[in-house]
């Protein structure tokens, strides 16, 4: 070997061990403040998940370790507002009922509350009231300490209070949420109008001596409408049980209004399993057929598009109809669209749910995701709406 390779072997080697030694040298230059950061972080993490379903006797015995962890104390005890103990973590099983009872004082006075001397065996225990804005007094966290605790502690203490207290005003927040939800859902249902169950029930009894085998076709698409419409399951669907729903009130649309309803369908298959609002489309289509093509005196054309788009999917539903005036969108009347065969009416309102659907998108997906509403007279309509393939937590 001359003395060129050699050196370059000689380099190679000092490279490879200087690689091999890079990563053992970024594990050891973390402090132990940094370390302790760390675990403090992640322990509060933990004790996160629980309470974020609110403060139950399950919730709470899941998360009293880590509390205990975060306030550095022997033992932690979680009270409801009663009092009674939801769970206790760690030794001095026996101070149970002197911590309950220093626990309904904290949350009566609304101040912690030290108690140390007969009955305590030696032990300082400190009951902290757990508030929340919504809800006020939820219960209270205690804790038992060997010595007489100092301000560090007492602070450290009110501290995990505050932050178990952040956590189930979540989880209150989230409760309200999906009642709001349901409430929404509930309102669309009353909105599923009374002239199209009518003229739906009118179109089948028209049929039912010209056509029978057509009448029970019609039968049958309005029973899995309305079932579907009523049902009792959660707040969100798949496309393609909303997309089958749709297509129920289009035949029974199409059965009264023949060849002038035309409809055409460009659905992308991969996008049939996105999660989206339950109810989400109805509104859509019906606003589509009542206030576009219906107005129409030659009927038109309903065009419903699912696309892929990356990470999202992009849903129009569009109507080559009358149209109406943006001014309607701008000024908030577009729950308020009169019915009619003409132009709108003083007659009886339509309540069709578009701003409901884009609450309700918005809610769900953040404020990239409302309705998009491109609208103009004799120009027809056309509402798009983007739906992320995948959000964490949202699931049908």
């Amino acid at each position: 070997m001359n003395a060129t390779a050699a050196a370059i072997l000689v380099t190679g080697v000092l490279i490879a061990g200087a690689l091999l030694a890079w990563p053992r040298t970024r594990r050891t230059v973390t402090t132990p403040a940094e370390r302790a950061v760390h675990t403090a972080l992640q322990t509060a993490s933990q004790a996160a998940r629980p309470l974020r379903r609110g403060l139950t006797a399950d919730s709470a015995r899941e998360a009293a370790p880590h509390l205990r962890a975060l306030t550095g104390t022997l033992a932690v005890g979680i009270t409801d507002p009663d009092g009674d103990m939801l769970a206790w973590d760690g030794p001095h099983p026996e101070l149970t009922a002197l911590l309950a009872d220093t626990a309904r004082r904290a949350m009566a006075s609304g101040r912690p509350v030290l108690v140390s001397g007969p009955g305590s065996d030696g032990y300082t225990l400190l009951a902290q009231p757990l508030a929340t804005e919504y809800s006020g007094m939820i219960g209270a966290l205690g804790v038992v300490t060997a010595d007489q605790p100092g301000p560090g502690m007492l602070g450290a203490v009110a501290e995990v209070a505050r932050y178990a207290c952040g956590q189930i005003e979540l989880a209150e927040l989230d409760a309200s949420r999906a009642r709001l939800d349901r409430a929404e859902v509930r309102a669309l249902r009353a909105q599923i109008s009374p002239h199209f169950i009518y003229n739906a029930l009118n179109t089948i009894a028209s049929f039912v001596r010209t056509d029978p085998a057509r009448a029970r076709e019609l039968i049958l698409d309005f029973a899995d409408f309305t079932r579907y419409s009523f049902r009792a399951a959660g707040e969100f669907t798949v496309l393609a049980d909303e997309l089958k729903n749709i297509d129920r009130y289009l035949a029974l649309e199409r059965a009264r209004f023949g060849d002038s309803l035309q409809v055409r369908l460009r659905i992308a298959p991969e996008v049939l399993g996105v999660v989206l609002p339950f109810l989400a489309l109805q509104p859509l289509v019906e606003n589509a057929v009542r206030h576009g093509l219906a107005a129409k005196p030659k009927g038109g054309t309903l065009t419903i598009v699912a696309a892929d788009e990356g990470t999202d999917c992009v849903i129009t539903v569009e109507d080559d109809g009358v149209g109406m005036d943006p001014e309607l969108l701008r000024s908030g009347a577009l729950d308020s669209i009169q019915t009619g065969t003409g132009p709108a009416t003083s007659g009886e309102s339509a309540h069709v749910g578009l701003a409901n659907v884009d609450d309700r998108l918005r809610a769900a997906f953040g404020d990239d995701y409302g309705l998009i509403v491109d609208t103009a007279p004799g120009a027809g309509t056309k509402v798009s709406m983007r739906i992320p393939k995948f959000r964490a937590g949202i699931h049908a």
